[in-house]
């Protein structure tokens, strides 16, 4: 069972997923240009052994395929996307399974506090030529608690170095943890915060997922893994921190001390934190630095896709859509996409299988007003039940062959933006249209286009003979025979 990050690097390498970079890499640019060439290629994870003037090695390009997601997630490496975010609804769509408090935790096999505090001790990549400085937190999140319920929050939030003792956060306003520390401002309190650097990659999956207030991403971690995760009661911050952490950066966020940070080669492909054109940030104020023995960075490129954050969207996206779907009852629910080329956000792809007019465009009002569509995604496209919602082949034909322009597509004027939205004025993003494209042929209609199909009995054959045309030992056909031949003849 993976319980940490050296687990999942342990399990990468057992499936060839993983290479050791031993040669001398800057953690200055190169670093990260190294990494992501790697994933323009679809590469291997990269672990650098030898970063330039540091003993701690750095691990990148984790979730770049979906096969490693899959190992993540201890599921079946042959799975789709669209299949593994599947898996992921089934399991937290069960009984959510809380955290355990443990003793002896490993991420506390070293303390440093006081002056000793110095956040430049890890070997923190400056990634691209425009930022604003070297940025620890990419693969982390951010734990903090409300201080009325004890709903412990873990969000990803970007994190640039500002000092020895101080990282920028980039806490959206409208995110949870945003929430939480107005509450604290309301208190005239500091909020205790903790973020957190390598640990079981299923946390940082979960940390970035759209979960609803009130529920702990512990516990649905704790889903996926169908087991507990270890967390220790910090004696600092009183908050649950993760046991088998790499390392814990702890300490207070004032609510009146805000920053500037960035710029910052986000996530769409564009810098976004413009001093001066952008809101100063909250910053955590570091009291103590927990890490176990031999510590490794964990850090990913972000940048334009493909990289291990738009899969990472993607994968946990799709799997909240499904869910919001599943419980807001929609019937019909054949398959759910948001890819990763989308950002893993700004659109949403849903398979149905009408039962009646309007069915179809109902399912594109359901996903933008689910807790997942509602923020950010700007257009949905809905195809009929025989095109799997990550078919990008038949998708584009659907939409070509399926779909009116003038019938098919529905503006929305209004709906929740993200302001790292670049194809919105940097001063308007609070909202931003929405798009339905309808791509399915109306439910309604008496007289439908009598699509191709292919002879069953005749496929059946090409199957049992495929080798003789020399095309290769094993026949394909079984895989696509429903999809080649009319439904009514299964």
């Amino acid at each position: 069972m993976i319980q940490d990050l050296r687990d999942y690097i342990a399990a990468l390498e057992k499936e060839g997923e993983l290479h050791r970079v031993t040669t001398e890499v800057d953690w200055n640019l190169e670093l990260c240009h190294v990494s992501k060439v790697n994933e323009e290629q679809k590469g291997p994870a990269l672990l650098y052994e030898n970063v330039k003037d540091y003993d701690i090695p750095v691990f990148t390009s984790a979730f770049t395929t979906p096969k490693r997601l899959a190992i993540c997630l201890e599921q079946d490496t042959s799975l789709s996307m669209s299949k593994l975010s599947k898996k992921w609804m089934e399991l937290t769509t069960k009984k959510m399974i809380p955290p355990e408090i443990v003793s002896h935790p490993k991420v506390m096999e070293n303390v440093i506090t006081g002056d000793d505090v110095n956040v430049e001790m890890f070997p923190a990549p400056w990634f691209y030529p425009e930022d604003g400085g070297r940025f620890i937190g990419t693969a982390v999140y951010l734990v903090t608690k409300d201080p009325e319920t004890g709903w412990t929050n873990l969000g990803t939030y970007r994190m640039q170095i500002l000092g020895k003792n101080v990282v920028g956060v980039q806490i959206i306003k409208g995110k949870h943890a945003d929430f939480m520390l107005k509450q604290y401002e309301a208190m005239g309190k500091k909020m205790p915060a903790a973020a957190v650097i390598g640990c079981d990659p299923v946390l940082f999956l979960c940390s970035s997922t759209l979960v609803s207030a009130q529920t702990d991403e512990y516990d649905v971690a704790g889903s996926l893994r169908q087991a507990p995760v270890p967390v220790f009661e910090s004696d600092l911050t009183g908050l649950k921190l993760p046991a088998t952490a790499e390392v814990i950066l702890e300490g207070y966020i004032d609510p009146k001390v805000l920053m500037d940070e960035g710029p910052f080669g986000e996530y769409t492909g564009y810098y976004s934190g413009n001093k001066g054109k952008e809101w100063p940030k909250p910053a955590l104020q570091i009291e103590r630095i927990l890490h176990r023995n031999d510590p490794i960075l964990w850090s990913t490129t972000v940048g334009k896709p493909i990289n291990d954050i738009h899969m990472i969207q993607s994968l946990n996206r799709t799997a909240t859509l499904w869910y919001d779907l599943e419980t807001m009852r929609v019937p019909g629910i054949e398959s759910v996409y948001i890819p990763p080329e989308s950002c893993g956000r700004f659109w949403g792809i849903v398979s149905v299988r009408q039962k009646y007019p309007g069915h179809s465009n109902q399912v594109g009002n359901a996903v933008i007003a689910s807790t997942t569509g509602h923020y950010g995604m700007k257009g949905v496209i809905t195809v009929d039940h025989d095109i799997d919602a990550d078919d990008w082949d038949r998708i584009m034909w659907a939409l070509s062959t399926r779909f009116d322009p003038k019938r098919s597509a529905q503006i929305i004027d209004r709906g929740r933006s993200t302001p790292l939205d670049p194809g919105l004025p940097i001063e308007a993003r609070d909202v931003t249209s929405r798009i339905i494209l309808d791509a399915c042929t109306p439910f309604e209609w008496q007289n439908k286009p009598n699509e191709i199909f292919m002879d069953r009995g005749v496929l059946t054959k090409v199957s049992e003979r495929w080798a003789d045309y020399g095309l290769g030992e094993t026949s394909p056909v079984a895989d696509m025979i429903d999809r080649l031949t009319k439904p009514e003849s299964k």
